[in-house]
Parts: C-alpha cells; sequence; structure tokens
C-alpha cells in the first residue's frame, strides 16, 4: 500500500516575486485570499506550502489532473478532497482509500499520506516559552498530559530536555486528533503516550511509543516519530487498517525534503495573475518582533 513523507522548510524559503505570483495562481482562489490576510509572511509562506504539498499529493499520488482538483475543510478543520468524487477507472480493482494530512508549525510544513489507514500528522518546534518560565508554562499546561505524562516529561533531565519530552508528548496528542478528526473537543487526558525507549535522531523514523486509551492500550493505532533537524519533532498517527486492506505495513520512512520546483512540479495555473498579491506579500514583517528577537539571541 501506498505511504507519502513530504516536507518543505518554508521558513527558509524566500520567494521571487516570480515564484509567490506562480505559487498564488495554482492554489483555489479562496484560499489564496485567506493566506493574503495573514499578517505575518512567516505564516502565509506555511499555509501556501501546505496548499501545495496537499495538491501535489492528490495530483501525483491519487492521479487527479492539477486543474480538477477541489480541496475543502471538515468542519473540524480537516482537509479532504471534495471533487472529484472518484478517482479511478470502473474497470480497477478497488484500491485501499487514501488519507492524508499536513501540519505547518516552526520552519517546516509536512504532509503524511497512507492507503488504508486514517493518517493525523503534527510538527512542532522546541522553543522557549516567551511570557513564563518553563515551571510556570507547565503550569498553565498541567489539564493537557497524564500524571504519568507529566512524570516523564519532568523526569527528562534539564529545562531545555523536559520542554522536548514537552513538545514530543504534544504532537503525538495533536496527531491522533488530526486522525480522528474530532478537534477541540476532546479530552486530551484521555489520551496517555508511552514513549519508546529508544532515543529520537534524524535520519530515522520510530515505531515504537504506544498509545492508551481511556486507560486501555490500543494495539490498532501506531504511532511514528521522526526528527526533520534538532528542533523540529513530527509525529504521524496511523489509525486500524481499512477493511479494504490487507497488507502490512512498510517499515516506517523518514520525511523526503522538498524544494520549491518539487512542489510546484506538476501544477497548472487556475487562475490569472495577481501583481498586487506580491506586493501586498512584500510589506508583511516576516513574524512577530518576540520570534525575530528569540532567533537572533541563539
Amino acid at each position: 500500500m501506498g505511504s507519502v513523507r513530504w516536507a518543505f522548510r518554508c521558513g527558509s524559503w524566500t520567494p521571487s516575486r516570480s515564484d509567490w505570483l506562480l505559487a498564488a495562481r495554482c492554489i483555489q482562489r479562496e484560499e489564496k485570499d485567506r493566506i493574503g490576510q495573514f499578517v505575518f509572511a512567516k505564516d502565509a509562506k506555511s499555509a501556501m506550502a501546505g496548499r501545495l504539498l496537499l495538491r501535489k499529493f492528490v495530483c501525483e499520488k491519487m492521479e487527479v489532473p492539477w486543474s480538477e482538483i477541489r480541496l475543502d475543510r471538515s468542519p473540524r478543520g480537516k482537509p479532504y478532497l471534495a471533487a472529484p468524487l472518484k478517482v479511478g477507472l470502473d474497470s480497477e480493482p478497488e484500491q485501499p482509500a487514501w488519507s492524508f494530512n499536513v501540519s505547518h508549525q516552526g520552519d517546516y510544513a509536512v504532509l503524511a499520506a497512507d492507503q488504508g489507514r486514517q493518517v493525523g500528522v503534527d510538527i512542532m518546534k522546541t522553543t522557549v516559552p516567551g511570557s513564563s518560565s518553563v515551571p510556570e508554562f507547565f503550569r498553565i499546561m498541567t489539564r493537557q498530559f497524564t500524571a504519568y505524562e507529566w512524570s516523564v516529561i519532568q523526569s527528562a533531565g534539564s529545562e531545555d530536555q523536559q520542554l522536548t519530552a514537552f513538545y514530543r508528548h504534544w504532537a503525538l496528542k495533536e496527531s491522533f486528533i488530526k486522525a480522528i478528526g474530532t478537534g477541540l473537543g476532546f479530552n486530551l487526558q484521555r489520551v496517555e503516550f508511552h514513549l519508546s525507549s529508544g532515543p529520537l535522531a534524524q535520519g530515522r523514523a520510530l515505531r515504537q511509543t504506544k498509545m492508551h486509551l481511556d486507560e486501555e492500550e490500543e494495539e490498532d493505532w501506531v504511532f511514528e516519530e521522526s526528527l526533520l533537524d534538532g528542533d523540529h519533532h513530527v509525529a504521524v498517527a496511523l489509525g486500524p487498517q481499512d477493511k479494504a486492506g490487507s497488507e502490512a505495513l512498510p517499515p516506517p520512512s523518514t520525511f523526503t525534503l522538498l524544494s520549491f520546483s518539487d512542489l510546484i512540479a506538476s501544477a497548472s495555473p487556475l487562475t490569472e495573475e495577481d501583481s498586487d498579491y506580491w506586493d501586498s506579500f512584500k510589506m508583511k514583517a516576516e513574524s512577530p518582533q518576540r520570534q525575530r528577537d528569540t532567533q537572533a539571541s541563539k
């Protein structure tokens, strides 16, 4: 069965005028308008990369012509293919359905997709809380984790190591929530993660972490974890296998880093060029001042 793991480093992407205007032409008009409303360029670039990742995936892996792709969002915000409703020829044997999800945070946008299983992906960058100490930040977030999870987080070592453990747990929880499409109404304390004993390292993906739901281990759920770099942790949640699929999961794979040329390799423009869109983008600050100060101090 098919499996896709793609990443794009939008934090270091400095689009030219022609690149930005081409990207804007290759997504749906309402998404272009939504991205144009972001205050900061960093957020606009992340959202643009996310939309291009989705369309590239549907075009190249689901074999839907770029111009026919119609993406929409569920009431909880999860992207799905709204049109065409039927993909593939009637004469083809039924294949397990694709599930896909995107996430963007920190310096990356990522996409994960699999056939025959529900997919959720979340990326988190380990960052120091801007307006409070680490202990105060943890106190504010107390209700998001179980007592066991807090014991693991707070016994991780230094404050930096505790923050790394915190964001690792957070990415795992978010990946599960995104896979089931529940959103903010889900009580995160119902879910408890028991981390793999092996350390995470760049260049490999681990699949040993286990999830307990309502204090019972969920053996049908699989979680993949990997590092894009020293600061960015990615978690992929894979739900129980669909009835249409019977193949075993392939070994976990790391994320393939794409260039902008890769993102638009199969793209075709959907709208006319809008030069004002570039002028608006160039007027945006890259990120909030506090984020710029934090990055400058590293």
